[in-house]
């Protein structure tokens, strides 16, 4: 109903399931029939998409966003069109860009895995109303999108601090905790969307939570030192 619903991971689920180019129609802006105008969060994240591509050393263009009418179907049909060539003319995805398919796929899942947290650090700019159109070139940065891969958090629970508390575990949106009463906690990696929810419920008494950057994350606990004897 509303190109405001396109989630960012539609787009590079596409592109990961072979999609040589991904193309957006939504309503003229500020011609909007709900209050939320979500045509201009879909501006904003086709935007954000296309500097997470160049990013990713593929050609931007792959991704494009038109605004119309249900009566413009020239309009339509033109720029599908013109989109549609422009795409065969650059060829295969991460082909024409010199990259082989493992390779593509692999910096496009990472993408996909970290979308969760690209949507949270990247919200205000996602939801704005980019009233001057002129600034679409440069609304999100280069070094913005370097940080966001450079400086992502990871989340470690010390095990020589869990008090089993089971405060993370309940706040976590994604039960991304496994642990449970008198049992040191352990953050699952790949299930985690690194929100922070957990370092920030964490009671100050335990501050059993580490915020990671740049660095590994130790090995969890083994399975038989998770339980905690009360004394």
């Amino acid at each position: 109903m509303c190109t405001g619903r396109i989630d960012l991971a539609f787009v590079f689920r596409a592109l990961m399931n072979g999609a040589d180019g991904v193309y957006i129609a939504g309503c003229r802006l500020n011609e909007c029939n709900y209050i939320t105008h979500g045509n201009y969060y879909a501006l904003n994240m086709v935007l954000l998409s296309k500097k997470i591509l160049e990013y990713l050393a593929l050609n931007p263009e792959r991704i494009r966003i038109e605004f119309m009418s249900s009566s413009d179907a020239q309009i339509f049909t033109e720029t599908v069109s013109d989109f549609t060539k422009k795409i065969k003319d650059m060829g295969p995805l991460g082909e024409a860009e010199g990259l082989d398919e493992e390779t593509t796929r692999s910096r496009i899942y990472k993408v996909l895995k970290l979308i969760p947290y690209i949507k949270i650090v990247m919200r205000n700019k996602l939801s704005a109303r980019l009233s001057d159109l002129s600034e679409r070139e440069h609304f999100f940065t280069r070094e913005e999108i370097e940080k966001l891969f450079s400086e992502t958090p990871s989340y470690y629970i010390d095990p020589e601090k869990c008090q089993a508390c089971t405060i993370c575990a309940q706040r976590c949106p994604v039960d991304a905790i496994d642990g449970g009463k008198n049992k040191i906690h352990i953050i699952n990696q790949e299930t985690c969307i690194r929100c922070g929810t957990c370092y920030d419920s964490c009671p100050p008494k335990f501050s059993a939570i580490k915020k990671l950057v740049g660095e590994a994350v130790p090995p969890p606990v083994p399975e038989e030192k998770r339980f905690i004897t009360r004394k």
